[in-house]
């Protein structure tokens, strides 16, 4: 028997853009592929289309799942899923997560809950982070299948992690691009384009990532008195970034939030505190 022979079986349900990346780099990993979806596509090249969702779940050991949501999710998990493992790579919420795990367990399957931090195109890249929690024991069973898909970061037993990870940091990526729009808005009123100004909002984003070991100090501490740049002197550089965004027509709704988090800071008494402080405001809601 070859390798590719003893590799595991692995079906993937929903084709969308994503369901297809998944299992066209299962596929080429040499797993046989079983895939499945409402509108009877057919899958990639060298996989196998099921004529149901009961016979493609019923075709593999491990069942991989990414649909519109979770209601989809269970919509399609089909038949018996006795001693089966289904790891549900579908966009949703931490309750979610716990709740579809709950169902899932109680039909005799181990349950992973995945998020995808890539697009479809680099599914299959090693650097590619995807985030699973749940069975721990099903994670170390099917690690080496799921590492095909990516750079596979297990979570822990709280089947709900992987969501409230993949939400916390689709919020870091959402802030940040645009904040990156706003400035490159900003350059652009002056003629400045944004192929230019890219280089220096890429450095300085690096420089503020090198940052975040301090802040996170700081946070777990709850000790915030300044090492860098007080929050009252910040404050005032906030108007400035203000005044300029006004004065060239830029909108300056993401910086006004920011202020205002920063004069609430100060009026609780983090006027000699770092940035981090901030934080306080945020845990209010």
């Amino acid at each position: 028997m070859t390798n590719e022979q003893r590799k595991q079986p692995v079906t993937v349900l929903g084709l969308g853009l994503m369901g297809v990346a998944l299992a066209d780099a299962l596929g080429r990993a040499g797993h046989p592929t079983t895939t499945w979806t409402r509108s009877n596509r057919a899958g990639p090249a060298g996989t196998t289309t099921a004529a149901s969702a009961a016979d493609a779940v019923a075709a593999s050991p491990l069942v991989v799942v990414c649909v519109l949501d979770y209601r989809a999710a269970e919509d399609v998990l089909v038949g018996d899923l006795t001693g089966k493992t289904v790891v549900n790579l579908t966009t949703g919420t931490p309750e979610q997560g716990r709740e579809t795990a709950e169902r899932i367990t109680a039909r005799g399957a181990a349950y992973l809950d995945g998020g995808l931090m890539v697009n479809p195109e680099g599914i299959g890249d090693p650097t590619s982070l995807i985030l699973v929690s749940g069975s721990a024991d099903a994670f170390q069973e099917h690690r080496s299948t799921l590492d095909v898909l990516g750079d596979i970061r297990f979570l822990g037993a709280d089947a709900g992690s992987a969501a409230l990870y993949d939400t916390a940091l689709l919020g870091i990526m959402y802030s940040a691009m645009t904040g990156y729009l706003q400035a490159t808005a900003l350059v652009g009123r002056e003629g400045v384009s944004a192929a230019r100004f890219t280089p220096l909002a890429r450095d300085m984003l690096v420089g503020t990532a090198s940052f975040l070991d301090s802040i996170a100090e700081q946070v777990d501490s709850g000790e915030y008195a300044s090492r860098s740049a007080r929050l009252d002197m910040q404050l005032s550089a906030a108007g400035h970034l203000i005044h300029a965004a006004q004065v060239r027509k830029v909108d300056t709704t993401l910086l006004e939030h920011v202020r205002s988090l920063m004069e609430r800071a100060v009026a609780d008494g983090h006027a000699g505190s770092d940035y981090a402080a901030v934080i306080e405001q945020l845990r209010q809601g």
